[in-house]
C-alpha cells in the first residue's frame, strides 16, 4: 500500500508500479480525485479507482461515476469500504473478461471477412475460368459438330437421315445456345465495357424474361471503377434483379447508379410484395446476406429496407477514394 500526498508523487506511483485498486480523496490540499482520475485517464490505467469524500454533493458524486469512476464512498460508510472494494474488483475482472472477449469478436469477424474475400475472389475467378472452357472447348465443338451435321445434310439425299440430321442440328443448337447462357452467367464478357453497360445488359434480359419495364438512371454516363467493385456492383443488381423475378414479378422496377461525392451507389427498388422482419433471418436466406458480405470485401455497406406491402429497396454504398491494398487485386 502506498500513499501520496501530492499530485507529482501520485504522478511517480502510477509510473512506476501497478495497483489492485486507487483510493482517492475527493480534496486534498495540494489536487483533487479528479486531477488523480485525469492522471490516470491519461497514462490509458484501467485500475479501479474509488472515490472517498466526507463532503461531496450527490450530484458531484454522480458526474464522477458517470465520467468513468469506479465507485464512489462517503466517509462516514467507511465499514464498508471492504465490500466496496471487492465489488469494484470483480467489475473490473469482468469489464477486462468483456473487453478480451470483444477484441476476439473482431479479430474473428475480421478473418471471416477477410476469408469471404478471398472464397469470393476465388469464385470469381473459378467463374471466368469455367466461361473460357465453355467458350472454347465445349462452343468450339458444337459449332465444328454442327459444321459435319450440315456436310452430311450436303452430301446425302436419304430422306431418313435428313430427318435425323436435322433433329441432331436442332439438338446442338440447342446446347450451343444453352452453353452460351451458362457462360454469360459465369462471367459476361460486357463487363469489360464497365457497370453501365453490365446493368443495361441485365435489364434487358430482365424486360425480355419478364415483360416488365425497368426505370434505370445515372449520374454519369462513364465510370471507371476498379475489377472489384465492379464485379460487387454487378453481382449486386443480377441478384436483386433475379429476387424480384422469384418474389415480385410485375412490380414496377428502379435503378439508380450514382458516383458522385467519391462514393458509389447502387440502388434496386421495386413495388413488391415486400419482405417480412424474418426473411434476413432463415437459415437458408444466403442471397442478400451474401451480398452484404461482398459489400464488405470493397469497405463498402449494404442496406435492405422493406416493408410488407410496399416493396423492397436494396442500396450498395462504396467509398471510391479508399487506398486498401486489396482492393487493387485484380478479379476476373
Amino acid at each position: 500500500m502506498d500513499r501520496a500526498d501530492t499530485l507529482e508523487a501520485f504522478k511517480t506511483l502510477i509510473d512506476t508500479c501497478e495497483y489492485d485498486v486507487i483510493l482517492a480523496d475527493y480534496r486534498l490540499p495540494g489536487f483533487n480525485a479528479m486531477d488523480a482520475w485525469a492522471v490516470v485517464q491519461g497514462e490509458g490505467k484501467v485500475t479501479p479507482f474509488i472515490l472517498l469524500s466526507g463532503t461531496i454533493g450527490e450530484a458531484a458524486a454522480v458526474d464522477a461515476v458517470q465520467r468513468g469512476i469506479s465507485d464512489y464512498l462517503h466517509k462516514d460508510n467507511l465499514q464498508s469500504l471492504d465490500r466496496v472494494i471487492r465489488r469494484a474488483l470483480e467489475m473490473q475482472s469482468i469489464k477486462a473478461a468483456k473487453e478480451k472477449a470483444d477484441r476476439e469478436l473482431a479479430v474473428s469477424e475480421r478473418r471471416i471477412t477477410e476469408f469471404a474475400h478471398h472464397l469470393q475472389l476465388a469464385i470469381e475467378k473459378e467463374r471466368a475460368a469455367i466461361a473460357r472452357e465453355i467458350h472454347d472447348d465445349i462452343g468450339g465443338s458444337l459449332a465444328a459438330v454442327r459444321l459435319d451435321l450440315a456436310w452430311l445434310s450436303r452430301h446425302s439425299q436419304d430422306q431418313g437421315l435428313q430427318n435425323h440430321i436435322a433433329t441432331a442440328t436442332e439438338m446442338i443448337q440447342h446446347a450451343i445456345e444453352a452453353s452460351q447462357r451458362i457462360m454469360l452467367n459465369m462471367r459476361p464478357a460486357i463487363l469489360d465495357q464497365g457497370l453501365l453497360a453490365s446493368v443495361q445488359w441485365l435489364v434487358q434480359g430482365f424486360e425480355e424474361r419478364t415483360n416488365s419495364r425497368v426505370q434505370l438512371t445515372t449520374s454519369s454516363d462513364a465510370m471507371r471503377l476498379d475489377a472489384p467493385i465492379l464485379l460487387t456492383a454487378y453481382r449486386t443488381v443480377q441478384e436483386s434483379l433475379t429476387n424480384i423475378v422469384k418474389h415480385a414479378d410485375g412490380s414496377a422496377v428502379r435503378i439508380e447508379i450514382s458516383n458522385q461525392g467519391d462514393v458509389l451507389t447502387v440502388e434496386i427498388s421495386d413495388t413488391g410484395p415486400g419482405l417480412a422482419d424474418t426473411a434476413l433471418q432463415k437459415e437458408k436466406s444466403f442471397g442478400l446476406r451474401g451480398l452484404q458480405e461482398r459489400a464488405k470485401t470493397v469497405n463498402g455497406w449494404l442496406d435492405i429496407s422493406s416493408s410488407v406491402g410496399v416493396g423492397t429497396s436494396i442500396t450498395l454504398t462504396v467509398p471510391l477514394n479508399t487506398s486498401d491494398t486489396e482492393r487493387q487485386e485484380s478479379a476476373p
